[in-house]
């Protein structure tokens, strides 16, 4: 233990005073065979600071671990701490995202009360993840930015599951440019620094794979999937190596890799049952569903999705729920049962916001908008398209943007309305042009692997 690490002579001085008269011993006796009384007497007064050796002896003489003198902290005190806050972890990947809460709570008040910084960020990290859950965004973003700062001095590794929660937070409120930013910095920074972290980079990179998606930034996707492989076979982490395979699955759809993204998310799947985290496994079968529907088989996709949205449901995971849905409304619609699908997407569009899963948003107006066109209903579909091009913009959702703009120019085409079919085919061009490079930097680099 480093000498930063422990409490002032005073404190330590008035701790060795009162364990002393606890114990019924007198200064000579604590002592007594190596120091003088003097010695103990200058100690307790807080005017001179001890030893490594001295406190080793002072502990020793009371009984008490050298750590309990020093800092006040009993081990058993910490290891007991960080067996709950296992036990909360557990609880959270069950589901539990309620029952969690009080646990992390009370976790974070004898942390705080303790003065322990690491216990105490682990348990700011668990109610951000809790907070995620149930879609509180900012609720979350605010725990992860208190864990942040609570790991202000330790290495940037110990500090990316923290940015990585903020970054989570970002993206599901719609703001893919800034995740990005803070996901890529971060990347960055560990590779300049040396900091070869598997876990960290495994984190950021998987991270990284759904903005990229959803901003059109398809070949930084890959790349990020590819280093993420590559780093797979070095963490020690099954739960990040499932999550990996879950996000990777993504981008070997994108290239038309159909049976790889479904062997990919049956390794996740497996990962997720061994260790049974209920909430992950259920979005597999969200993910299973997607892979399902863009290969056209609507009939597996229909029951993949659904059992996704039974299990997250049960859970009160709702902002996940309405994503799901929103998917789940799109198969019905391919499978001819539009009115259900509308009635699905009506039910879920009060729980989406631009704050609170834009993309999803917007594709549930995108939805609307088709199947209003579909019963030549012109208004509300150009309504609907025009909502969801706003959720879009504000998002920097290139790639879905793009094609809004097809589907809102060809409505008004349609209705004679020319120029302004002309301007929307042109704003749908624009966003097509290099596919993520027009609102990202230069790529990260690649990691020493």
């Amino acid at each position: 233990m480093g000498v930063a690490e422990r409490d002032d002579p005073e404190t330590i001085g008035r701790r060795v005073q009162k364990l002393r008269v606890e114990r019924g011993l007198t200064q000579k006796q604590l002592a007594e065979p190596v120091y003088t009384p003097a010695y103990v007497s200058t100690l307790e007064s807080g005017r001179v600071r001890p030893s490594d050796d001295a406190l080793r002896h002072l502990a020793d003489r009371l009984g008490v671990a050298f750590d309990e003198l020093a800092t006040g902290r009993s081990a058993r005190l910490v290891t007991e701490l960080r067996l709950r806050l296992t036990g909360a972890q557990r609880t959270l990947a069950a589901g539990e995202a309620e029952a969690a809460v009080e646990e992390y709570t009370g976790l974070l008040a004898e942390a705080e009360a303790h003065g322990l910084a690491e216990e105490r960020a682990a348990a700011l990290l668990g109610l951000g993840e809790c907070a995620l859950e149930t879609g509180e965004l900012v609720t979350g973003r605010e725990y992860f930015e208190r864990a942040e700062r609570c790991l202000a001095d330790a290495p940037l590794p110990a500090r990316v599951p923290a940015l990585r929660g903020r970054a989570v937070a970002h993206y599901l409120a719609g703001e893919l440019r800034y995740a990005v930013y803070l996901l890529e910095t971060t990347i960055d920074e560990l590779n300049r620094g040396g900091l070869h972290d598997p876990d960290a980079l495994l984190l950021l990179y998987t991270g990284a794979i759904g903005p990229y998606m959803d901003m059109g930034a398809y070949v930084r996707a890959a790349q990020a999937a590819e280093f993420a492989l590559a780093l797979a076979p070095q963490s020690q982490n099954p739960e990040l190596v499932a999550r990996m395979h879950r996000s990777v699955a993504r981008t070997l759809l994108a290239e038309g890799r159909v049976a790889e993204a479904d062997a990919s998310l049956a390794k996740a799947a497996e990962l997720y049952r061994e260790l049974h985290l209920r909430t992950e496994l259920a979005n597999c079968h969200w993910m299973r569903g997607y892979v399902y529907a863009q290969n056209g088989e609507l009939e597996r996709a229909e029951k993949e999705l659904r059992e996704a949205l039974e299990m997250l449901s049960a859970r009160r995971a709702s902002l996940y729920s309405s994503q799901v849905t929103v998917e789940l409304a799109d198969v019905l619609h391919r499978r001819g049962r539009s009115r259900e699908a509308a009635d699905l997407l009506r039910g879920v569009l009060g729980g989406l916001s631009p704050e609170r899963g834009a993309v999803h948003a917007a594709a549930a107006h995108r939805l609307l908008g088709i199947i209003a066109e579909d019963a030549r209903e012109t208004e509300r579909a150009e309504e609907h398209y025009v909502r969801a091009m706003s959720l879009l913009e504000r998002a920097g959702a290139a790639g879905d943007l793009a094609d809004l703009c097809r589907l809102l120019g060809d409505l008004l085409r349609r209705t004679g309305r020319v120029e302004a079919a002309l301007d929307a085919y042109r704003t749908g061009l624009g966003h097509r042009t290099a596919p993520g490079t027009t609102t990202l930097g230069p790529a990260p680099a690649q990691p020493p692997v």
